[in-house]
This record gives C-alpha cells, structure tokens and sequence, in this order.
C-alpha cells in the first residue's frame, strides 16, 4: 500500500551515502520499509512495493548481525513503530473499545492507520479522522456504525478540547455597543459542538470509571471491586442530546445543552451575528434564557476575539 502524504522512494537503496541526496533517499527508504502496514500476524510485509522480496530489499540499506537478518531487524522497527501508533489510538478511545471489543477493535485500528496513517509531528492527531474512517469504510464496525460513529467524534472532541488553540477571551468590553444585526462572535478553537442520536458522554464516563475499578482491582484483596470492575457497561439508549466539549481552568469539560442552545451556538460559529444566532434558537425562545445562556457562556470563556 502506497504510504499517503510522503515522497515515494528510490528504487533501491543508494550503495554509499556521498552525497546529501544519497543520504535523504537513505532515509525515504527506510521511511518507506516501516510504515508499510503489518500483515495479520503482526510481521513486516514479505514483499516490497515492486514485488520483490522484503528481505532483499532490507539487505540493500541495513546489515545483519550474529543473531539477526536484516529483515528481522528491520520487523523490530516496523513493529515498534505501528505498536506505539495502535497504542496511542488504543488509548484515545476507551468507549470505542468497550463497543467493539478488543479484537474487533484491533481490526479497526490497523485497517485505519493503512488508509490514514500518520503525518503529524506529534502523535496528538493520530485519531484526528477516525470518525471520518468509521463513516467511510462501515463494515468494520457493522451493526453498531452509527454508535460507533458518535462514540469517536465525542472522544475526538475531548483531544481537542484538552490542548486545542486557545484564543484570547472575549470580555464584555469588547462588545461596544456594536449592534445585534452586526455583532460576529467566535467560539474557542478548541470547542466542539456535538448533536448526536446516542448519550455518549454518558457511556464513555461509564466506561472509564469501570476501567479505573479494574485498575484497582488488580491489587484489591476484597472480591467485590473485581466483580464491578469486570462488568460490562450497558450500551446507551437511543437519546438526543446536546453536547460542547470544552475546558475551564486547563481541565476538560462536557456540557449538556438545550437544543434551542446548541443551535443558537452552531449559528454564532458558523460566524452568523448574533440576531441572527437568536433567530436561530427559535420562536419559543425568551429573552431571560438568551441572557442566562449569554452569562454562563461568556463566563466559561467560550467567546473568542474575532
């Protein structure tokens, strides 16, 4: 599989490193050898993009040893490259995980990193489209996508609401008495607006406290934590609910909201004024709730400076 995103490699690798040319298609080589997805039993692939074998390939840019080919050293490489991957989206998604369970969700996690590995500097964005994969590719999480599907959008939402942009903090000085019709507010880079069909924050909450009794129960001398910590948490009932995933005081946050509310919010941060964010909320709104959600909101920080 073609590795997204990077320079394809040299044909073969270059036989002396003379020149800094030689040295970065050293380096596109060897990038190129890790990513390859691993195969079903967790070995390097047996074959190299152009068909030939991986151990011939690997002789070309890495030496043997007393113990090892270099194949066998290179598979050392690859795999503890794609394990820190599966590991880190293996941590991102607790509630993930307990929906599918933990073979299933190995299934998912490696047919994900092949289509959409990673091409970040920093491991934060790893599950960044697991959501988008889940949508686009449903037979891996098949009967339960859609649940799936709002389970990962929600735990992506808590990465970014945990070290996402943080702008500067709209005060009331900065309104100006700019009129209603004119006044454009935005919300904090690292809010996340989620309408979904499931009480997932709900589920994930479960889930994780059911893992930290687990946790404890590993040293616990009394039965009764290990029992509550190896039962299953209860899939959640269809429910619409209204969700901002956000952080207050460098800790993560998520806060139910009314629908009127959350439209209101999706109006103001698709960078509509706010008579037309009030509009939105509709008819049946008053003015005394437009102020109350106004005053916590502007309390919690969730404006930022345009």
């Amino acid at each position: 599989m073609k590795a997204v995103g990077l320079k394809s490699p040299p044909r073969r690798a270059p036989k002396k490193l003379a020149t800094d040319a030689d040295l970065r298609a050293l380096q596109r080589m060897m990038m190129h050898a890790l990513v390859q997805p691993l195969t079903a039993d967790d070995d390097l692939a047996p074959t190299w993009r152009d068909g030939r074998p991986m151990a011939e390939v690997a002789a070309e840019f890495i030496k043997p040893n007393e113990r090892l080919t270099a194949f066998e050293r290179l598979q050392i490489y690859s795999r503890s490259y794609w394990f820190r991957l599966i590991d880190c989206v293996y941590d991102d998604s607790p509630g993930l995980r307990a929906l599918l369970g933990e073979e299933r969700f190995g299934v998912l996690v490696r047919a994900y990193l092949a289509k959409y590995p990673s091409r970040s500097f920093t491991l934060r964005n790893l599950s960044g489209r697991l959501a988008q994969f889940i949508r686009e590719e449903p037979r891996w999480t098949q009967p339960r996508t859609a649940l799936a599907h709002a389970i990962a959008r929600f735990e992506w939402a808590q990465t970014v609401a945990f070290d996402g942009e943080a702008r500067p903090v709209l005060t009331p000085d900065d309104l100006g008495g700019t009129p209603p019709t004119k006044l454009r507010l935005a919300l904090q880079p690292y809010i996340s607006l989620i309408a979904t069909e499931w009480p997932v924050d709900d589920y994930v909450l479960a889930v994780k406290q059911r893992d930290a009794l687990r946790s404890e129960a590993s040293n616990a001398v009394d039965r009764a934590p290990r029992v509550a910590a190896n039962k299953k948490v209860p899939l959640p009932r269809r429910a619409k609910i209204y969700i901002v995933v956000h952080r207050y005081q460098h800790t993560l946050y998520y806060k139910r909201v009314e629908a009127p509310a959350f439209r209101m919010l999706e109006a103001l941060a698709a960078g509509k004024s706010l008579a037309h964010g009030v509009a939105a909320a509709g008819p049946r709104v008053k003015a005394e709730q437009v102020r109350d959600w106004f005053a916590t909101w502007m309390e919690l920080g969730w404006f930022a400076r345009r």
